[in-house]
């Protein structure tokens, strides 16, 4: 399907995911400026009032690019919000969101019928993702626009289902918008989600290692070191199932391969759940994909390889099926 205004006006069919601590003004703001939509969790910005001012930011810094580069305008950006009951700042979030006519609202954690009412009240996009076929059907009947699946090896909170298998079983009734999820570090991967029936590749680990990234040298420096085999998938931080790299574990005293499980109850998105390592702080999540981040550089030039390899991608298939 074409996509609607202002996606329609993307370098690449790229969502840059929504980042805990991570994600800030400079790494949206650089991402949308090269082409491609980024994103950034509410709590992100704190005190609460914080939030008001990245968006104020945000909006005047793409409005000047747009003003001084008409020929090649910023994508959007969106807001992750989670929409958990431990998060007691969505009410206040949501109202600051609206105050922006934020253009895209990314949910995670709950499917809310409220949630969705207020982006479309505004004339906002919202994509809630979800693990499974189950909360996908869910989260349309609650008024979603459109899904993110998040298949098995992504980063951060992530489900355990084949991509091609959970693309499938969404794509057999849903034709709205969809950004796929899960090891997608390269231009070839951005193609083949579209080859599964994704409208945008949702792509989030490779991001930590640029310089526009709000992360510890040593996480940056984890992504370019790490591979597929270096992501361990345990509930024991957060209370929900999640990829992080095994080396930042090892480096708070843990045992990898011998975790304890945890459940949804001690859900707590900065405490590390019954450890006394905090998650994202000191164990840092990462998708499986990494084995194709090289170096730290700047979100530019990232983005800039992501489009070579795409349309090599291109060119190579269209020659094989010619």
């Amino acid at each position: 399907m074409p996509l609607p205004a202002p996606f329609d006006r993307m370098r690449l069919p790229v969502i840059g995911s929504p980042l805990f601590i991570v994600s800030g003004p400079e790494l949206v703001i650089a991402q949308c400026k090269a082409g491609i939509v980024g994103s950034f969790p509410a709590l992100n910005a704190r005190p609460q009032s914080e939030l008001d001012e990245w968006l104020h930011r945000i909006t005047e810094e793409l409005a000047a690019h747009n003003r001084d580069h008409p020929d090649r305008p910023a994508a959007p950006y969106a807001v992750n919000q989670i929409v958990h009951k431990s998060n007691d700042r969505l009410e206040a979030d949501m109202a600051t969101c609206a105050k922006w006519q934020v253009p895209l609202v990314i949910t995670s954690l709950g499917a809310r019928e409220e949630v969705f009412s207020a982006v479309e009240g505004w004339g906002g996009i919202s994509m809630h993702d979800v693990i499974n076929n189950r909360f996908a059907h869910k989260a349309i009947e609650k008024g979603a626009t459109g899904l993110i699946p998040v298949a098995a090896g992504a980063g951060g909170h992530a489900g355990t289902l084949s991509p091609f298998a959970l693309m499938q079983e969404i794509r057999e009734w849903f034709d709205g918008l969809v950004a796929l999820s899960g090891s997608i570090a390269h231009g070839r991967s951005i193609l083949a989600a579209q080859a599964l029936g994704a409208d945008f590749a949702y792509i989030g680990s490779p991001w930590i290692a640029t310089e526009e990234a709000n992360a510890d040298s040593g996480y940056k420096e984890g992504i370019v070191d790490g591979s597929a085999d270096g992501i361990v998938y345990t509930n024991l931080f957060t209370g929900v199932h999640g990829n992080y790299l095994r080396s930042s574990i090892e480096a708070a005293g843990l045992d990898p391969d011998a975790l304890p499980t945890s459940d949804l109850s001690k859900m707590n998105f900065g405490s590390g759940g019954n450890t006394k390592v905090k998650a994202w702080k000191d164990i840092w999540g990462s998708g499986q994909g990494i084995g194709s981040v090289k170096s730290v550089g700047p979100v530019a030039d990232m983005v800039a390889r992501f489009e070579r390899e795409y349309e090599a991608a291109k060119a190579a298939l269209a020659e094989a099926t010619a």
